[in-house]
């Protein structure tokens, strides 16, 4: 049985970076959980982090990136670089089924076992079975609506929970100043 964990969804907007994500674990067709706790803040909540996929899978990987954080203070994007090149090298790293997603108040990025770090250009990520459609209602919400980014996060979750089962509406957002 495949065991989820999502949906995950970053915005910077006016000044702040938001992440959020729902509260669902499911393993096959039964939910087990409704409110987990997805996103974790480190560094003193400067860099937050959020996962989908396999929940002990994405906890290992956030520890393993926030010693890489210890060894490059304050510098995500090698932390990034150096965690994601360790995935895609390490024999039993190669096995873990996450991705993480990961903001600082500069940068905004995707990690994955493919040995990717993406940065996505408008400042909109979302990862997880709802990522796409909370992406979509994100980025329609940054044009039209007068939301700043946590309200904005807050309510793609909404929109992607009443698509998505696997995404639920126990929602919770953290959100830091940001420079970009």
């Amino acid at each position: 049985m495949r065991t989820r964990a999502t949906t995950i969804l970053t915005v910077r907007h006016q000044g702040a970076v938001a992440m959020g994500g729902d509260g669902q674990v499911t393993i096959g067709s039964s939910i087990m959980k409704a409110d987990a706790l997805k996103i974790r803040a480190l560094l003193d909540g400067k860099v937050l982090t959020g996962f989908a996929g396999a929940a002990a899978d994405a906890f290992a990987l956030i520890e393993r990136f926030e010693a890489k954080l210890k060894d490059y203070p304050m510098n995500v994007p090698r932390a990034a670089t150096e965690l994601a090149k360790e995935w895609r090298t390490d024999r039993a790293l190669r096995r873990l089924e996450a991705m993480i997603a990961v903001v600082d108040p500069q940068h905004t990025l995707l990690l994955t076992g493919n040995g990717d770090v993406i940065q996505p250009a408008d400042g909109i990520l979302g990862i997880g079975s709802g990522g796409s459609y909370a992406v979509a209602a994100a980025r329609a919400l940054v044009r039209h609506a007068d939301l700043g980014a946590a309200g904005i996060v807050q309510t793609a979750l909404e929109i992607a929970a009443g698509i998505d089962v696997y995404t639920n509406t126990n929602i919770e957002v953290e959100e830091i100043s940001c420079e970009t």
